[in-house]
């Protein structure tokens, strides 16, 4: 065979490499990820049971309850539409109060509840998902700050 069509050969191999290796992670990274909603966006959306997704939204005042075990929390995770019923079994993390920010991760039950994996907390006070800037925020109420139309402390 020609030098040529050895070069020829090589470059349509690793183009079929480049191909099949572009389509496993793909299809690896579409039975992995998790779609972020809210909980109006999650009660508007037709998710089905025990699909993995992210839950966002603000701890709903009042609504934080633990069980005698000690690891599982209960609380209601709110946005300015909609709120959700959270159920997780774990450690929360230090963050994580009434009136913040939290992204779960986890699945719908059966009964339309959440079942969280993992809970994330948000950061400091300051922060805000994009989603609920328009809500007021209990931990700017605190701080004697309020929120603009645009997000932004004032």
């Amino acid at each position: 065979m020609k030098p040529k069509h050895q070069r020829l050969v090589l470059a349509l191999v690793a183009l079929v490499a480049l191909i099949s290796a572009t389509l496993i992670a793909a299809s690896a990274l579409r039975e992995e990820a998790s779609y972020f909603y809210t909980p109006s966006s999650l009660q508007a959306a037709n998710i089905e049971t025990g699909k993995a997704i992210r839950l966002g939204g603000m701890v709903k005042p009042g609504s934080i309850s633990r069980s005698d075990d000690g690891t599982t929390v209960l609380f209601t995770v709110q946005d300015a539409d909609a709120s959700i019923d959270v159920r997780y079994r774990g450690i929360t993390p230090d963050l994580f109060v009434e009136g913040s920010g939290v992204t779960a991760d986890g699945r719908l039950a059966a009964n339309g509840d959440f079942v969280a994996d993992n809970l994330l907390a948000k950061h400091d006070e300051n922060y805000i998902p994009r989603e609920l800037a328009d809500m007021d925020m209990h931990a700017a109420q605190k701080t004697g700050e309020s929120l603009s139309e645009d997000g932004t402390a004032k």
